[in-house]
Formats: structure tokens, sequence, C-alpha cells
């Protein structure tokens, strides 16, 4: 029997490209609403309490809005905003972390990643939790990411005529240390104290490259050790270890349009990078969505994604 999907949002970025990738599935019948039903709560309630799987890419109150109106308890709810991401009645969907799996199968309520986040969770909330790095650990993280991780907005301004010749180099925002990943960032990996945070677009679509310096004190092992560690951690088609670079450089936007992710290890054994890439767009937003939706209709949690 065909699993129903409903996707509150369908028409912004993250909206679009998930339902790009599920309409041609023949495991899941989409719910669609039309244009004149589109904003009318009570059409959206029908919806979703009669869908299987609602995902819902909306503004945080929009989506808080979304989940008071679910009655059907069967009703699974994955929520792409940053509403819920640190709350004890949302499962975090990042499904390669240890243990997660399990618990998104079986949850009816998944919170999915922020796309900065996604990259600083992967690389240190293995070494938290296995007792490598210290949960007192003041850490730094630089994030690169293409223009379309700010919306139709965003993507306007960068795509219009006449644009601001300010949009041709990188910039750094969040210069208030308050950007909303930081939340999830400290929560999940249950650090102290949330990092110091660099975010940088530039002027490219789609792709992230997050990096976190550190020192070997930091975690007493060798480049080496820490690159084997992860190479035991991460064994997965979506997420996996990578030496791949190109000269002694590395492209932001190298895996975009791909839902998967390359951990990787540079520097020396006295000062290392740590090193997440992938595209803002895929593991960083839909595509870890639609991981999730695989997850709880017990499909191949790969079926739709593109990872070469």
């Amino acid at each position: 029997m065909k699993k129903k999907v409903f996707i509150d949002g369908s028409s912004g970025t993250t909206g679009l490209k998930i339902f790009d990738r599920l309409k041609d599935r023949t495991d899941i019948e989409l719910l669609i609403l039309d244009e004149e039903h589109r904003k009318d709560p009570s059409s959206i309630r029908h919806m979703i309490n009669n869908s299987d799987v609602t995902i819902l890419c909306l503004p945080d109150d929009a989506s808080r809005e979304a989940l008071a109106m679910v009655d059907n308890p069967n009703t699974v709810i994955i929520d792409t905003s940053t509403a819920f991401r640190t709350s004890p009645d949302f499962v975090y969907g990042f499904a390669e972390l240890g243990g997660f799996e399990n618990k998104i199968k079986k949850s009816k309520r998944i919170a999915n990643p922020g796309c900065h986040a996604s990259g600083f969770i992967a690389l240190i909330y293995p070494l938290v939790s296995k007792g490598i790095l210290s949960k007192k650990a003041k850490l730094s993280c630089f994030s690169l990411t293409g223009y379309s991780g700010g919306g139709k907005k965003m993507i306007e301004e960068y795509e219009g005529e006449n644009r601001d010749t300010l949009l041709d180099s990188p910039r750094v925002y969040g210069l208030n240390q308050n950007h909303k990943h930081l939340k999830e960032m400290k929560s999940i990996c249950g650090l102290g104290s949330e990092p110091v945070f660099i975010p940088v677009v530039g002027d490219f679509y789609s792709g992230m490259e997050v990096t976190i310096p550190l020192f070997k004190g930091d975690v007493n092992l060798s480049k080496e050790e820490l690159i084997k560690f992860y190479e035991n951690y991460y064994n997965s088609d979506i997420v996996h270890v990578s030496k791949d670079t190109e000269g002694n450089f590395m492209a932001s936007n190298k895996l975009s349009g791909l839902d998967v992710m390359e951990i990787s290890v540079q520097g020396n054994d006295e000062r290392m990078t740590l090193v997440a890439r992938y595209d803002n767009l895929g593991k960083g937003a839909s595509g870890s969505a639609i991981e999730n939706l695989n997850i709880v209709i017990g499909q191949e949690k790969t079926t739709s994604l593109k990872l070469k």
C-alpha cells in the first residue's frame, strides 16, 4: 500500500526539491493542495491528518501552528525548521550518528538538522560521545555556504539584474554570534558552550564546507588516528571519510547536487582541521528529510537520493 505524504510548504526551496524527488515514486502518494487552498488552515489540517507522513517546510512559527493541527496519532511529522531541533519531544534526524537511525524509525516526531549544524555535529558529536573531546571544549567553526541556503529572497538577490557588487565576494554573516543553528550545535553534541561560529556565504548556488580547527592536545590523537576513528564511526554510503582534495585546496561546491557528506581531517599532528563537505540543499536539507522519510516508511534509506 502506498504511503500518503504531504509536504506543507512545497513552494519553498527545500519543499520544491523534496517534491521533485518524490513525485515519480511508486511507493508514495503525494497529497497536493491546489493553489486556492494552499494557505487555508482547514485544508492543511485535513491533509496533515490524512497523511502517513507530513514534511513541514515552513518558518518556525508556521511549523508550530501546523504541529498543533495534528489529531491523527499515526501521522509522522518531519520538520525542517529550527522550531523543534532541541525539543525533547522530537528525535534529531541525523541517522548516521550512533543509535539515531533506530530512534528515527520508531518516532512520530523528527527534527531535520540545520544545514550548518549538520557538518558541525557530524564532526563533533562522535568525538564527544566517545570521550575523545571534552564537553568543556571551546571550539571555533567556519562554514562556507552557497547562496541557496538563504532561501528564495537571497537567491533572487544573487541572481537578479543589477545586483549589488558586494555580492561578488564572500560575505561573513551572523556577526552577533546568535545564529539560529548554535543552539542545536551545543545541545546535540552535549557541549558546555556554543562554538564561536563564523558562517560565510559565497557567490555560488549550493555547496557547504564546515571546518573546525583543533590542536592535538584537544583530542590527544594524531591526524591518522583521528582519520581511523572517523572511518570506523561512519560506515555509510551517505556519510563517509574522504582524503580527496584539490591539491592544497578544498572547494565548497564539490558535492553540489548530491546528498552525501564527506568527512576529512586536514593539517598535521599538531594542528588539524576537521572538515565536512556536502550540499546545503542535500544532506543539509532536503536530502536529509528524504532519508528520514525513507527510514520511517521502511524503505532503503538511500531511495531517491543522489549519491554520485
